[in-house]
């Protein structure tokens, strides 16, 4: 059995509150879970000590039995420092689309060929 340490989603519409379960990979998102081993409040201010909760016992249990934690997961965990997030680069994310660097490859190529034609012209 898959096992993920994951956020369920409650609260009402617009105001979030999230459990950090352990739960089963193939389980809702807000369905069944094992345990709950932590929380999460995004409303409260970034300082406030009660935003994220975590029990680091449980957690050290669960990664021990398999336990993988979710990307947003292992963030919480490596800020309270119970796992290491490996540091992440993707030097293209802040490129343009395929359709994008096309077109503006277009438009310099006609900005080029416009200078050409006004500097021929100025050149007779």
């Amino acid at each position: 059995m898959a096992l993920k340490i994951r956020l369920a989603r409650g609260g009402s519409k617009k105001r979030p509150y999230y459990q950090i379960v352990v739960a089963d990979a193939r389980s809702p998102r807000d369905g069944r879970f094992l345990e709950k081993i932590g929380s999460w409040n995004p409303m409260l201010g970034k300082d406030d000590e009660k935003r994220v909760e975590l029990n680091a016992e449980r957690i050290s249990h669960w990664i021990a039995q398999g336990a993988q934690p979710t990307d947003r997961v292992m963030r919480f965990l490596d800020q309270a420092g119970i796992a290491q997030r490996p540091a992440r680069s993707n030097p293209t994310k802040g490129l343009p689309g395929k359709k994008a660097q096309e077109r503006a490859a277009e438009a310099k190529q006609k900005a080029e060929d416009a200078a050409a034609a006004a500097a021929e012209g100025a050149a007779e």
